[in-house]
């Protein structure tokens, strides 16, 4: 008996009975449109800035003259606007220009691949805040474990997810998972503190210890290190840290610790006690009593040099 040979028969669907060849290459094409900008709204909680600094004006030159190039990105609202996820900067210029509408590409996304998206493009941007990267990198860790939940007993543990997911958006980014995970630790700082990260007065691994003290305690610290102009150290953070949990962190060993003399500085006269505070104003802060005294000092000391020559004469 000969072998019969199955053959896998394939109906036509809907789409291929009732649209043409070329309703259906037209359907897999981008779809472009020339969208009115009042009808679009930014990403929610949008984690990168957009600054009307020198490259913005560049920016806005070259739309100018040359129009959008790389069409902005948005998907389709349940109230029938739309929502931005990539070209916040485009839009921008756009609206500095004065333009009405701004080309889009309109794609198919739940929120969720929204959000890794648009994480994704803006990582593509030259100059990136520490803390645009906290939030960008938070939004998206919890918008992959939100994907990859699973109810069956196989599943992973919470923590083993977030790792998992943390080692994910590190290889794309060029990070470690672990660097990942402190640069998401920088969103548990206030925004005074998270600041001064961004200003570069505050580096990443003192900042990721301030960000385990409550958040009223660190509003004291930063009101301290405003006050006093300094900024504590890794170990003086891991201090901080400590004494935060042990619940003896107080403003007083605040301002103990972070005015200590870190071993990069140079050496420094500090004058402590009733008897040295009485001379200086109130409100003068300590890291200024150097320079108040070596003001003070100097008409005594330029009277000095005056009258140096005639006691010599005198002589």
């Amino acid at each position: 008996m000969a072998n019969e040979k199955s053959v896998e028969m394939r109906l036509p669907s809907l789409d291929d009975l009732f649209s043409s060849q070329e309703e259906r290459d037209d359907a897999k094409l981008k779809r472009i449109y020339e969208i009115p900008i009042k009808e679009i709204d930014p990403f929610p909680e949008h984690p990168f800035k957009v600054r009307d600094d020198e490259d913005m004006q560049n920016l806005v030159e070259s739309i100018r003259t040359q129009g959008v190039i790389t069409p902005c990105m948005v998907r389709k609202k349940d109230d029938g606007r739309y929502e931005l996820i990539s070209g916040h900067r485009r839009k921008r210029a756009c609206e500095l220009i004065g333009m009405d509408t701004l080309r889009c590409e309109v794609v198919d996304l739940s929120k969720d691949e929204a959000t890794i998206l648009m994480t994704e493009s803006n990582f593509q941007r030259t100059t990136i805040l520490p803390s645009e990267k906290a939030f960008a990198y938070k939004m998206r860790l919890e918008a992959m474990n939100r994907q990859g939940k699973r109810t069956d007993l196989t599943s992973a543990t919470p923590l083993q997810k977030s790792q998992t997911s943390r080692d994910v958006i590190g290889r794309g980014a060029g990070e470690s998972g672990e660097t990942v995970r402190k640069y998401i630790r920088l969103t548990e700082l206030i925004p005074e503190l998270l600041d001064m990260v961004d200003e570069g007065k505050i580096a990443l691994r003192p900042a990721v210890e301030l960000s385990y003290i409550p958040r009223l305690q660190q509003g004291q610290l930063w009101e301290i290190m405003d006050l006093e102009e300094c900024t504590p150290s890794h170990a003086q953070a891991i201090r901080l840290r400590r004494l935060s949990e042990e619940g003896v962190l107080t403003p007083e060993a605040m301002e103990k610790i972070v005015m200590e003399v870190k071993p990069n500085q140079k050496e420094r006269i500090v004058l402590r006690g009733d008897r040295f505070s009485r001379l200086f104003p109130p409100d003068l802060p300590m890291s200024k009593r150097e320079d108040y005294i070596a003001a003070a000092n100097w008409p005594w000391v330029e009277g000095n040099r005056r009258s140096s020559p005639d006691r010599a004469k005198s002589r």
